[in-house]
């Protein structure tokens, strides 16, 4: 386990690597994101839908708040349309997240792991505990990513992947969506305590599954 934490906390300070570098370039920021989907709405709720999508497959490789981006979906496009791209968004980049990791993933940690008995380590690692790590994988940015590129290099079986990803990602988008269609500048509120609900959700459930493992493991006492 110890292994594939590390594994996966290398291959997470290279996505965060692209937010400080976002940030320090002042791009995708909460403003910026803001200021396009008001310029969208200008436009089209089909260009609204357009930007959502694009932004959270963006998340693929540039880190986007993508929390964000599923509220203010759901304030300029209300709950069904903005569920909508919101899950088309991001169920993009999981795709092609688990397909970039069962393409070059192997190739990747042969190159960060050198050690043959480490690597199937961290593979068997990830075949008992992945699917929890798909499950809570919301409780911080960075994560969904990597777990999905994690999934694909390992050889998760994709329906698995698809299937894990889906039961934590539907819930998720629904309420930041929803939070979002019923908040407004003057009411900021829903919006505020999906954020803080969320995460304490996601929070929860992790803790929970890590300190059951503990108890369980060997010489727990």
């Amino acid at each position: 386990m110890k292994s594939l934490i590390k594994m996966m906390a290398g291959l997470a300070a290279i996505f965060a690597s692209t937010f400080v570098i976002a940030r320090m370039l002042g791009i995708l920021t909460v403003d910026n994101v803001r200021s396009w989907l008001d310029a969208a709405s200008d436009l089209s709720g089909p260009a609204v839908a357009a930007v959502v999508v694009a932004l959270l497959f963006l998340d693929l490789f540039v880190a986007v708040p993508t929390l964000t981006v599923m509220i203010l979906g759901g304030y300029f496009l209300g709950f069904l349309p903005g569920l909508a791209a919101a899950l088309a968004g991001s169920c993009l980049a999981a795709v092609v997240g688990y397909g970039l990791g069962a393409r070059f993933g192997v190739r990747i940690i042969k190159r960060i792991v050198k050690d043959p008995a480490e690597r199937a380590r961290i593979e068997e690692a990830f075949g008992r505990h992945g699917t929890a790590m798909i499950l809570f994988a919301r409780a911080a940015p960075i994560l969904p990513e990597v777990t999905s590129c994690m999934a694909g290099a390992t050889g998760m079986p994709f329906a698995k992947f698809a299937f894990f990803y889906l039961l934590a990602t539907l819930p998720y988008a629904a309420i930041a969506v929803w939070a979002g269609s019923i908040s407004s500048l003057d009411d900021p509120l829903p919006a505020i305590y999906a954020v803080v609900g969320l995460y304490a959700l996601f929070w929860a459930g992790g803790y929970a599954y890590r300190r059951r493992n503990a108890l369980r493991a060997p010489g727990a006492g």
